[in-house]
């Protein structure tokens, strides 16, 4: 299993942009993500970083393994 490492929101977006999702909008400081097929949106902070903790939250929500979330970010 790979390490996590703190990231900024944008990076994150780009990452699960990579893995299907698609933007729809944005509120506030929070970037909205949804994908087809999926019943939940994802809500990412547009922070310079994110917590451990909320992204590995993020990742779980999308249907992500760390190590799939990862190869998205390269």
């Amino acid at each position: 299993m790979s390490k996590l490492a703190n990231i900024s929101g944008a990076k994150a977006v780009k990452a699960f942009i990579k893995a299907g999702w698609i933007k729809v909008g944005q509120v506030g400081s929070h970037v909205v993500l949804t994908k087809i097929g999926v019943r939940v949106n994802l809500s990412i902070p547009k922070h310079k970083e994110l917590s451990i903790g909320t992204l590995r939250k993020l990742i779980r929500v999308a249907g992500l393994t760390i190590d799939e979330f990862i190869g998205y970010l390269k």
